[in-house]
């Protein structure tokens, strides 16, 4: 399921994935509870078909041969899909086909993201996490400055104790904005790792915000470089996933490096996701909640990003992005 969805998912005997809406279009079985031959899907009510990629009704058994309605023209709703670094991904049209009738798929209207690459030769891993809580939390709580201290403590990363003043350049980017390219955090053992072993003069991180749930981050050493995309799926209202692809060039040769980077963003993830869950109990009661400068500034641009999106949308007007150019934060971290 994805934004209330409910998805049925597959490949096709070319190995190639598909996206239909879960409910036939006759009396609204689920899909996924029906027959697959690797071309059609077959439901386990009535028996009728549909092609997978299309969602055309390709035959409805209990016709005879002297009734003539045109199955062509019925639709279960698909949705286009692609994949892309082991991932599929789903376009869902604003708004959503209804899944029953006459509708076929909408084109997408941006292309499937991708987790950035410079090189030909770099590993991957991935990581995924429910979190209890809306779209809204689950990514302002990404993009926040100021927990690290408290959420993310470890022996091998950082401790509270080792919280200092930051001084970091933001600058605006289409539908999005991004924290430049700066030295990483002094406070930080992995980074200090990465510089003895890239030998490099600098290393540098930068990272993106784009709408409507994309974080991309980028860190280069010279020849090395690391970089991950996360997102931040609604499921439900009161549901979300974050998803982690990370790619990286360095330490390749180190055995399990895979399984170890994973382990170390799943203690991440899962520290995020406990703290998402606690966060959770106080707002089912609904808070007046606080955004303060500088630290919860790229929560209210990503605010802003959305409602200027919303009003462009309704109006047909350019989108005025909230951030007039490029500006410096200050926070302790």
């Amino acid at each position: 399921m994805l934004l209330e969805t409910p998805l049925a998912i597959g490949r096709d005997r070319q190995g190639l994935p598909f996206a239909l809406h879960d409910a036939c279009p006759h009396r609204g079985m689920p899909l996924s509870h029906g027959r697959f031959d690797g071309q059609q899907v077959e439901c386990s009510y009535h028996g009728w078909r549909f092609e997978a990629h299309t969602g055309q009704c390709q035959l409805i058994p209990s016709l005879t041969a002297d009734q003539k309605l045109k199955i062509d023209r019925i639709y279960a709703g698909s949705y286009a899909c692609e994949e892309h670094d082991d991932f599929i991904w789903v376009f869902i049209p604003e708004p959503a086909p209804s899944g029953a009738g006459f509708t076929k798929a909408a084109d997408p209207s941006l292309p499937a993201p991708r987790v950035p690459t410079f090189s030909e030769n770099y590993k991957l891993a991935y990581l995924t996490a429910d979190l209890p809580c809306s779209v809204d939390h689950g990514i302002i709580g990404l993009m926040d400055p100021a927990h690290g201290p408290f959420v993310h403590q470890a022996w091998w990363w950082r401790s509270r104790d080792s919280i200092h003043e930051k001084h970091k350049n933001f600058e605006p980017i289409p539908n999005g904005f991004r924290m430049s390219a700066h030295t990483p955090s002094s406070n930080s053992a992995p980074y200090k790792l990465l510089r003895l072993y890239a030998d490099a003069e600098s290393i540098t991180t930068t990272i993106d915000f784009v709408l409507p749930n994309l974080r991309l981050e980028t860190i280069r050493a010279g020849k090395y470089w690391f970089s991950s995309l996360t997102t931040v799926t609604p499921i439900t209202r009161s549901h979300c996933r974050i998803d982690v692809v990370a790619a990286w060039n360095l330490f390749r040769w180190v055995p399990f490096g895979p399984q170890l980077l994973k382990f170390v963003f799943a203690k991440f993830v899962e520290q995020d996701r406990r703290t998402m869950e606690q966060q959770s109990e106080g707002l089912k009661h609904n808070p007046h909640l606080m955004l303060i400068d500088d630290a919860d500034r790229p929560a209210k641009w990503y605010f802003g990003l959305k409602a200027a999106y919303l009003e462009s949308r309704n109006t047909g007007a350019e989108m005025k992005h909230p951030m007039a150019g490029p500006v410096t934060l200050k926070w302790r971290s």
